[in-house]
């Protein structure tokens, strides 16, 4: 006897590719502010937090910044920045 009440079961996963892992995190100043910006190896930003989130923190923890993201790999990626902000950023590659 079906009268609509209830929790729907769920329907069938579609078998779509996962999303590609974020491989850098460059925590840059901004117009007075610090972010963290998230890239794909491809330098395709794909979020962008508060780099005083904990969820930043916890990315970093035991990574070694690169003290600069001015190379030309990083032009069209930070296209908005200025040379000072992308000179004084701090750029991680994350883990596989």
């Amino acid at each position: 006897m079906e009268h609509g009440y209830g929790i729907e079961s769920p329907g069938a996963h579609s078998p779509t590719p996962h999303r590609k892992p974020v491989r850098y995190l460059i925590v840059i100043d901004s117009a007075g502010s610090t972010i963290a910006r998230l890239f794909l190896e491809t330098r395709e930003q794909v979020a962008e937090v508060d780099a005083g989130a904990e969820e930043v923190a916890l990315m970093t923890r035991g990574l070694e910044p690169t003290r600069s993201a001015a190379g030309t790999e990083w032009d069209a990626a930070l296209q908005g920045h200025s040379a000072t902000e992308r000179r004084t950023a701090d750029v991680y590659t994350l883990a596989d």
